[in-house]
């Protein structure tokens, strides 16, 4: 197996504008995208693959300008790989209000000259669907082979499998979940307040005081990073480690995992923005199908067509198994066929992002299918 080599990334301008859940329109975005592999003749090998929170298009391969920037999910796609990109025309598209290339708050507004900042609509999972669904009009994929993510890119799937039934023949659903729980909500709001009580973060117009609101982007990651990993992961990484082998008697650095969430919080502050942090989990915490349902998901997934695949990870306690096996058990309700795998590994959440032999090879052998039905 090898990596997908070099990419490059690629603009679509949209004029038509998009109508979003919440009533309001925006008009004149952009979205960027990746592709890998080749589309074959009747454009039927398309794989539309969905990003997590802090993820983007730049889904396999690396950058010829920066080749340490390797694909958040290149362990899973490339040649030879789980989604085999010499059968497989996989795209990556970077959400609408991200801030990795995609119109987002720190973008002009085109009728004001300046960045959209706090005046930048909420988006939701469902609107980001629509949004990929104009992409995939761009490139003239009327059918998606499957459509696949992770977490939030799970619900993402899940979405598409709803709105547009007729549009994918897989729906691939990792770690995920058909609605938050009151305390992944609770998670997310604390984050947020971190955010907006930084005396940088100025109402969301920290642009123009060319600042950014660093102490709670940092708090705000160290409160979700905390909750990606495990309990038993972070006592085999860290431990009570201490950094000098001393208790310090203050209030700085004494232990190894606060050593290493200060580093990741750091990384996150200097990348990403504060703005796109409170949208994505706003999106978060909005997405629930079932409730246009009195909270039935049975009745929410019943137009769905395709076929599906769910997997979950034992020591996932943000988007627990139990939160898939609600989905695979609605869906069976509706009599949709559902692959449902519970994998035994000790990485938390993150779990989806990592190399676990059984999960890498589980998903090998279900597009390995997906191709014999392209055959």
């Amino acid at each position: 197996m090898s990596s997908i080599g070099f990419v490059t990334p690629q603009t679509i301008q949209f004029d038509q504008p998009l109508i979003l859940q919440s009533g309001a329109t925006i008009s004149d975005y952009h979205l960027m995208i990746e592709t890998y592999g080749t589309l074959n003749a009747d454009k039927s090998n398309a794989v539309l693959i969905c990003h997590a929170l802090n993820a983007s298009h730049h889904v396999a391969g690396a950058y010829a300008d920066d080749p340490k920037n390797i694909g958040w999910w290149d362990n899973m796609i490339g040649p030879g790989k789980s989604v085999d990109t010499n059968r497989f025309f996989v795209i990556g598209i970077n959400n609408l209000g991200s801030c990795f290339g995609s119109t987002g708050p720190m973008h002009n507004n085109a009728q004001t000259d300046k960045p959209y900042g706090a005046d930048f609509p909420v988006v939701t999972v469902e609107d980001w669907v629509q949004a990929q669904a104009r992409v995939a009009d761009h490139l003239g994929i009327q059918q998606f082979a499957a459509v696949m993510g992770g977490s939030l890119g799970g619900m993402q799937a899940l979405a598409w499998s709803m709105l547009f039934p007729d549009r994918l023949r897989h729906c691939v659903v990792i770690a995920s979940t058909a609605k938050l729980s009151a305390q992944n909500i609770a998670f997310n709001d604390v984050a947020r307040q971190a955010i907006l009580t930084d005396p940088d973060f100025y109402g969301g117009d920290f642009y123009a005081h060319k600042v950014v609101p660093r102490r709670g982007l940092r708090v705000a990651r160290m409160i979700g990073h905390i909750t990606y990993l495990s309990n038993d992961d972070m006592a085999e990484k860290f431990g009570r480690d201490l950094r000098t082998g001393e208790y310090q008697f203050g209030f700085g650095i004494d232990f190894e995992i606060e050593s290493y969430l200060r580093y990741q919080a750091d990384k996150f502050a200097d990348y990403f923005d504060a703005n796109t942090y409170l949208l994505i989990t706003k999106a978060l915490d909005y997405f629930d199908p079932a409730r246009a349902f009195d909270g039935d998901l049975s009745k929410a997934l019943a137009k769905t067509k395709a076929k599906f695949l769910l997997a979950s990870f034992t020591t996932d306690w943000r988007f627990s198994p139990q939160c898939s096996r609600d989905i695979v058990q609605a869906l069976v309700s509706n009599q949709r066929t559902v692959s449902y795998a519970e994998i035994d590994a000790p990485h938390g959440h993150d779990a989806f992002l990592l190399d676990d032999a059984r999960y890498l090879n589980l998903i090998a052998a279900y597009f390995a299918n997906i191709d014999q039905e392209l055959a």
